[in-house]
């Protein structure tokens, strides 16, 4: 069997049904529409799902809301009264950075609520829990920039082997550098491309920096500490030095 038929074998081994994650995402609905009232404009998947990248090892789902730039609660309020309704409706929800987490039918469902900055465009403010700030950014910006890098091959390999070796990197940090790594080269050869990519993070990735690309003031590459960085950095040293493609994913 040849590398490239093995590693599309990989890929269809955790290929993912989105059916069940579906099912929860409407089930969930009437609780964010209640919510949100008349300032709801939309509830968009903004992760992996809509990008093309996911895999079945995560049973995750991104859910962004948008709100109309009239909302008149600040984005902190925003932010908590989405956790309080949550709550409220009989689910089990957590406050992350920008998202309140929700564990419903055995699937993780970040809802990361937006208020839109004007009328027109896809700017939206989000609430920072971690910081106690806000940022913006535009999700769909997001998702283009990576539904449409030719790219999703090699990023959800990446995403495996990380999920695999129970490394911490961001998706969203995982998808820049894979598209960076492999700028200019060849779609068509998997083997080749997944192994650059494990050349690069075993080579300057701790040092790279990454910016948001709707918003340049986001440093993506900042959501991993340095320690962080270099434990990805030694998984990938430790793949490039097996034998075969069997040790680094299966």
């Amino acid at each position: 069997m040849s590398a490239d038929s093995y590693l599309s074998g990989v890929l269809a081994k955790y290929n993912v049904n989105h059916t069940g994650v579906h099912a929860q995402v409407l089930a969930i609905h009437p609780v964010i529409a209640k919510w949100a009232g008349t300032y709801l404009l939309e509830t968009i998947y903004s992760g992996s799902i809509a990008k093309g990248t996911a895999v079945s090892l995560s049973r995750d789902a991104d859910i962004f809301i948008s709100l109309s730039s009239t909302t008149p609660d600040p984005l902190a309020d925003v932010y908590a009264t989405l956790h309080t309704a949550l709550i409220q409706a009989g689910y089990q929800a957590r406050k992350q950075n920008v998202s309140i987490g929700v564990s419903a039918g055995g699937y993780n469902i970040d809802y990361i609520p937006g208020k839109r900055q004007s009328q027109y465009g896809y700017d939206h403010g989000l609430y920072k829990s971690k910081a106690g700030s806000w940022t913006k950014t535009n999700v769909k910006t997001h998702v283009s920039s990576v539904a449409e890098s030719g790219r999703l091959r090699e990023i959800r390999l990446t995403k495996i082997w990380r999920t695999l070796r129970g490394l911490e990197f961001p998706s969203f940090y995982l998808e820049l550098a894979a598209i960076d790594c492999l700028a200019g080269s060849s779609t068509t050869t998997l083997s080749d491309n997944f192994w650059k990519v494990l050349g690069f993070l075993s080579g300057d990735f701790p040092t790279r920096r990454y910016l948001d690309p709707a918003n340049t003031n986001n440093v993506i590459s900042d959501d991993l500490t340095q320690a962080e960085r270099q434990a990805t950095k030694t998984a990938a040293l430790n793949a490039r030095a097996q034998k075969n493609w069997q040790t680094i994913v299966w």
